[in-house]
């Protein structure tokens, strides 16, 4: 896959596209040993050597990372008045980023932000089923009939009813005291509609409080994450998403 030399030098850290349009002309720019001052030029980075001043430059056609969303931020690429996601990833030479689905501004959680669009498809599209899994804060109480609409197909208002979900409530046993487990439960679903889960626990007479994305797929949310922070994914998280 070819790119172009002003996109490489940006997503290898080296400032804006403008900025480093304005380095090749001043600085020395080689790839495989050849001068390049045209900012258009177009070369393969998985088999060029490219170096600054002679110095190697290091690039990765793709970056992974895992984020654990707080409320309050958007998932989005850029908001003119919000804080976003993608803010929050400190690998600030990338400016392809952006979130693998979203999650509400007061939804938190597991986020997946990278610049690989080929992964996104497969996470999101419907016809993959990837599983993703929450925990659930509501009001009231889940009935026995709110729960067998839960696990068989909610109606949410859309033309179909919701597919069936998998639910646990109450609680394992291991779960933290502080965690009340009679207002709590665990869903996982294969569908990403607007607001479904909020949409389904609003059907059942159980309104949810919080929410908290757990798990996507085979990707769990890293307990040392505390919230805002984020961490690049290791080879063997990335192997088993790709699977």
């Amino acid at each position: 896959m070819e790119i172009r030399m002003d996109r490489f030098l940006a997503d290898a850290g080296f400032g804006t596209r403008s900025e480093v349009k304005k380095k090749l002309k001043k600085e020395i720019v080689e790839v495989d040993g050849i001068r390049i001052r045209d900012a258009a030029f177009r070369f393969d980075p998985e088999t060029a050597r490219v170096t600054v001043n002679g110095k190697e430059a290091e690039y990765s056609l793709f970056s992974y990372y895992m984020l654990n969303k707080p409320a309050g931020v958007v998932s989005a690429t850029r908001d003119p008045l919000e804080k976003t996601v993608v803010d929050m990833i400190p690998d600030g030479r990338r400016r392809d980023l952006f979130p693998v689905g979203r999650l509400d501004k007061d939804t938190t959680g597991l986020l997946i932000i990278t610049n690989d669009g080929k992964l996104s498809h497969r996470l999101l599209s419907p016809k993959h089923h990837v599983k993703k899994e929450y925990l659930v804060t509501f009001s009231g109480s889940l009935t026995p009939e709110a729960m067998e609409m839960l696990r068989s197909g909610v109606d949410i208002g859309d033309p179909e009813l919701t597919l069936p979900a998998e639910l646990e409530y109450p609680l394992p046993d291991e779960i933290p005291a502080l965690l009340s487990r009679e207002n709590r439960c665990i869903i996982r679903i294969t569908e990403g509609r607007y607001h479904q889960i909020k949409r389904m626990f609003e059907a059942v007479g159980a309104p949810v409080v919080e929410l908290m994305r757990l798990a996507m797929g085979t990707l769990r949310l890293d307990p040392g994450l505390a919230p805002g922070e984020s961490r690049p994914l290791t080879m063997e998280e990335l192997t088993s998403l790709q699977d």
